[in-house]
């Protein structure tokens, strides 16, 4: 097939939410050439923290997942290619390849090739009921396995995704085993005595626990699942087993392209690679952040969701960065949490609490000398501005008075 050709050609390779939204930006910002925005699954650009959330728990239908709906696309003029991936990339000659066959000339390409599952070599990892977690589809199948209830769920990871896993098959009233390296999960995350009150609400909920361990095996009946043997020899009864240890970003195009990597696509804070016309954004983009210097490389929605921004705006000249503080969100049961800050500062620094771990309301702040560098929100509502303000403010706060629930946080901040 012909290269197309067009000066004013964008090519996006990557249709999540980086990708969708970089293409919604270049149009809102008045860009009328060609966008091409290519993506390997067959569904339209969808939200993924609804998948382990409430659409996964049936309180939220189709209608909570799709970036934009399907019309808008074709209304604006943006050539959606579905079922098919860039394979390899031609930076002299400013081309893409597809492996459905073709090639594109792009002006610019964006790479906004996500991040895929970290797989596990074990014996047995092929039977049914067996899966990772990362897609609509593994939402939806997951959920017509759980929503009946009844069911042996052995997780294995015990990260931000296994545990709201966990949570959802627990509610639908299925038996869960939480399998996890950690003798504390998300310890990493947030810290053993945040970790740990994690673990006593779903421990109050039902989930068992096996920490320190992980899974050596899994067994089988006529090609399906029905148990999983730990490291330690135990054998847990399985109807489902789902793997959940982490993902990793998906950089082998860009190896291949010769883009500068160190655990993820390398980017400056314009989302700009070390190959000219080339930018990168969401889970993939390992991007410099303004505000601590260093570079960062995160999974969460919302820096995919102003990585697309960013990245649309650099590709049109603008000067723009992306320089918004991390923010995530969990819902686990009766418990929502919301965390904005720089966990590579917070780590191994003691949280300051404001409330009552026990009545789960509180907010816990993590300092990095003398100054807020995370915090984090337990069933608080409104208060991830000023959490933000704080940490965007970089001053000292005494962390006597970040505890006292008598002093508000704008008090705080205008202390400053």
């Amino acid at each position: 097939m012909p290269v197309e050709r067009n000066i004013e050609d964008i090519v996006i390779a990557g249709a999540g939410l980086a990708g969708a939204t970089a293409a919604r930006t270049l149009r809102s910002e008045g860009f009328s050439g060609r966008i091409t925005l290519i993506g390997s699954e067959l569904h339209h650009p969808y939200l993924r923290p609804p998948l382990s959330k409430d659409y996964l728990l049936g309180t939220a239908g189709e209608d909570a997942v799709p970036v934009a709906p399907e019309a808008w696309y074709t209304e604006n003029d943006v050539d959606l290619r579905l079922g098919t991936h860039v394979a390899a990339i031609d930076p002299g000659a400013r081309t893409v390849h597809l492996s459905s066959g073709g090639s594109l000339e792009y002006g610019a390409l964006l790479l906004a090739t996500g991040a895929v599952p970290r797989r596990m070599q074990l014996p047995g990892s092929g039977l049914d009921g067996v899966s990772t977690f990362r897609t609509l589809d593994d939402s939806r199948r997951l959920r017509e396995q759980i929503s009946t209830g009844g069911k042996n769920l052995v997780m294995i990871g015990s990260g931000w995704i296994g545990m709201e896993l966990a949570a959802a098959a627990t509610t639908y009233g299925n038996h869960v085993t939480l399998l996890g390296l950690e003798d504390i999960p998300l310890a990493a995350a947030v810290g053993p005595e945040l970790g740990a009150f994690f673990r006593s609400v779903h421990e109050a909920n039902g989930v068992r626990f096996r920490l320190g361990t992980t899974a050596s095996e899994l067994r089988g009946d006529a090609g399906r699942v029905t148990a999983v043997v730990t490291g330690s020899g135990d054998v847990l009864p399985a109807d489902i087993v789902v793997i959940a240890v982490g993902v990793l970003p998906e950089t082998a195009l860009a190896e291949a392209a010769g883009l500068a990597l160190d655990n993820g696509i390398l980017a400056d804070a314009s989302l700009r690679t070390s190959v000219r016309g080339i930018f990168a954004a969401g889970d993939v983009a390992n991007a410099l952040h303004p505000f601590t210097g260093q570079h960062h490389r995160s999974e969460h929605w919302s820096n995919a969701l102003n990585g697309g921004k960013i990245a649309a705006k650099s590709i049109l000249g603008q000067d723009a960065q992306l320089d918004t503080i991390p923010y995530f969100y969990t819902d686990q049961y009766d418990v929502s949490m919301e965390y904005s800050g720089f966990p590579s500062l917070a780590a191994g620094a003691e949280p300051v609490i404001r409330g009552s771990l026990a009545s789960r309301e509180f907010i816990a702040f993590w300092q990095h000398e003398g100054r807020v560098v995370a915090g984090m929100n337990v069933n608080v509502p409104r208060t991830q501005k000023a959490i933000k303000a704080l940490v965007s403010s970089r001053a000292p706060v005494n962390a006597a008075r970040l505890a006292d629930p008598a002093v508000a946080l704008d008090q705080l901040l205008a202390e400053d």
